[in-house]
């Protein structure tokens, strides 16, 4: 029996072509837990508050369980020709109850607030499944960089080399950026904390609900304040697509540097087999591909943000139909930002940075000019001076074609006086990237700070994911509470 434009409103039948064409039924099915849930904790409530007998009620709550346990073995099975994943419900129930009891459920509730409650607990359990990967590759790059030591590579600005770092700073910087990617997502979170039901259509309702309760039912601290607004609220979607989008941009990044770095004309890092991909025509390439793929993705997830930013834009206060546009792009991001995150951290083992290739990307001593000038600077030369001293300096290698590390300090005092042996010595790079300990600096003791710092962040995200209540313990707690008034 089909319920949308039917049964439900009386008004009759819409055109078959019509309603498959504006069915979000084929999307929101992937909603079809947080629906029963939702409709399990507001038929409690209806209990509770006289609304619905607790012989009705009992019944109907029953048969929203039943299925949600075939919804986790695979043998639900959700009728097709409804609008969306909330009358498909209603349809199952018209066929296992009478339609006496099973037309109860829908009292003091519309589409519109089911859909954002649907949305938002959809949304909860997205970000925290999706928060604790990032906490969790933030870890491990963190562990990363402190088995790396002191192997030296150059860093680069401009895409120019400019000085020596260590690998470990370099995965630190990676980890600092999906950190930052967390606390985004730790926001799109924390705006999951409002419970829509019991807003209506628009205006609320007349009849003597108890929202907080359904809000304690369904895990949510409190409840939305305008109804109207909350119908045609979308924000909390915004801010977790944009999340996403943040998440796949540092994602990005770091694949970025790891594809650069992989080709012969850096090789910084090399890859293992068992994750390089390669040519159907060229025997000896090793190709990057799922860090090309990653960086290729994040395309998509802003995209998404961009779609949704669209959608709402014009859009007059309160429900319109426009918002079921939202659909793709949310119920796609979570399990597109959690598949990144996983190639990555499958990935990121079998990279391994070449450490004499970085240090000889360095031993011309040209990366380490800065650290040249800021020797004299500790002689009390003035720092401009210094620099000009140092270009003047660089200017005579290259134009003797001679290395800046190969200088000798005769030739150097020629330059400034202050340019002596002792001042040439910090041109070896190891020094040079060991004398940086300034705070978030390159130097051993700031990195290890560094990673202390991202260890400790990493965890606050983690327990800020795990204490997002899941769907299965909302469903005892629903299952568990009394009808009874």
């Amino acid at each position: 029996m089909s319920i949308a434009r039917t049964n439900a409103t009386g008004a009759g039948g819409m055109l078959p072509e019509l309603l498959a064409w504006s069915s979000s039924l084929s999307l929101d099915r992937q909603m079809v837990r947080e629906d029963l849930l939702g409709s399990a904790a507001h038929v409690t409530m209806l209990a509770r508050t006289k609304l619905v007998t607790v012989t009705d009620a009992r019944a109907i709550r029953e048969a929203l369980m039943r299925m949600l346990l075939e919804v986790d073995t695979g043998k639900l099975a959700i009728p097709d020709g409804e609008e969306d994943i909330h009358m498909a419900v209603e349809a199952l129930l018209h066929k296992r109850l009478s339609p006496a009891v099973a037309g109860r459920l829908h009292t003091a509730r519309s589409r519109n607030d089911q859909v954002a409650t649907d949305l938002r607990l959809h949304v909860r359990g997205q970000a925290s499944a999706t928060l604790a990967e990032i906490a969790a590759l933030v870890k491990e790059l963190a562990e990363r960089a402190s088995r790396e030591g002191d192997k030296l590579i150059p860093a680069y600005t401009h895409r120019q080399r400019a000085q020596p770092i260590s690998a470990a700073f370099l995965v630190a910087a990676w980890a600092s950026q999906l950190s930052r990617a967390g606390d985004v997502m730790a926001f799109a979170l924390s705006r999951c904390q409002e419970l829509p039901l019991g807003s209506g259509a628009c205006s609320g309702t007349s009849l003597p609900i108890d929202r907080l309760l359904t809000a304690r039912l369904l895990g949510f601290p409190g409840v939305t304040q305008n109804a109207l607004d909350t119908v045609g609220d979308r924000d909390f979607a915004l801010d977790f697509t944009w999340a996403v989008a943040r998440t796949l941009l540092a994602l990005s990044r770091l694949a970025t540097d790891v594809i650069d770095y992989a080709s012969a004309e850096f090789g910084l890092v090399a890859l293992d087999g068992s994750i390089a991909a390669g040519s159907s025509m060229m025997p000896q390439k090793k190709n990057p591909d799922v860090f090309e793929l990653v960086r290729g993705q994040s395309g998509r997830a802003i995209g998404n943000v961009s779609a949704l930013m669209v959608l709402v834009k014009g859009l007059p206060t309160g429900y319109n139909r426009d918002l079921q546009e939202d659909r793709r792009a949310l119920l796609e991001s979570g399990p597109f930002a959690r598949g990144a995150l996983s190639a990555v951290r499958q990935a990121m083992p079998h990279v391994h940075f070449d450490g004499a290739r970085g240090a000889g990307a360095l031993v011309d001593g040209s990366t380490q000019a800065t650290d040249l000038a800021e020797a004299l600077v500790r002689k009390g030369v003035a720092f401009r001076e210094a620099y000009q001293a140092v270009g003047a300096l660089v200017r005579k290698a290259t134009d003797d074609g001679v290395w800046l590390s190969s200088i000798e300090p005769e030739v150097a005092a020629k330059i400034h006086p202050a340019i002596d042996a002792a001042a040439l010595a910090v041109l070896d790079p190891m020094l040079a990237m060991q004398a940086k300990e300034s705070l978030g600096g390159t130097g051993p003791k700031s990195v290890a700070a560094q990673l202390e710092q991202l260890r400790a962040h990493a965890e606050v995200l983690a327990g800020q994911a795990s204490a997002a209540p899941t769907l299965s313990s909302l469903a005892q707690t629903i299952a568990s509470e009394p009808l009874e008034p």
